[in-house]
């Protein structure tokens, strides 16, 4: 991807047109971010994006050069979901779905999959805090609980 020149990145409300992108991906960032999820990324956890996430949360996508590059889903005030493409990753555009984020709430909430260390790390540098851990049920895994307040 480009980040030199004319490129553009703009954050917009998600629209129903935009689900086959947005699927593609958070298919393969969650299959970066999460190996140690069986199934990650396809299958049932696929139908519930589908079904479930992309018609219930308030979301948001970031497009570069019009084409979709990332996905900030929140339930209120917690993110539930940020995922960025792959070949996308590392521009800032993490950064900029959270920073919108809080322009909507002065405080915002998430959850983390402790091995996800990538993840960890850039919560971290964004200055969110640990609130709690709990082993999640669905997935045995644990899940950081997180909290940045601007």
């Amino acid at each position: 991807m480009d980040t030199q020149g004319d490129t553009t990145m703009k954050i917009r409300p998600y629209q129903p047109s935009d689900e086959d992108a947005v699927i593609e991906l958070w298919s393969q960032a969650s299959k970066l971010a999460h190996p140690f999820l069986a199934g990650e990324g396809e299958g049932d956890r696929e139908a519930k994006m589908r079904d479930v996430y992309l018609v219930n949360a308030d979301n948001w996508v970031a497009e570069t050069d019009d084409q979709v590059v990332g996905l900030l889903g929140l339930l209120g005030a917690e993110i539930g979901g940020l995922f960025v493409s792959p070949r996308a990753q590392r521009l800032g555009i993490g950064r900029l779905l959270v920073e919108h984020a809080t322009t909507l709430h002065p405080a915002v909430t998430l959850e983390v999959y402790a091995l996800n260390g990538s993840a960890r790390r850039f919560y971290e540098i964004m200055g969110f805090e640990e609130t709690g851990r709990y082993t999640d049920a669905e997935t045995d895994h644990v899940l950081i609980q997180l909290r940045l307040t601007t």
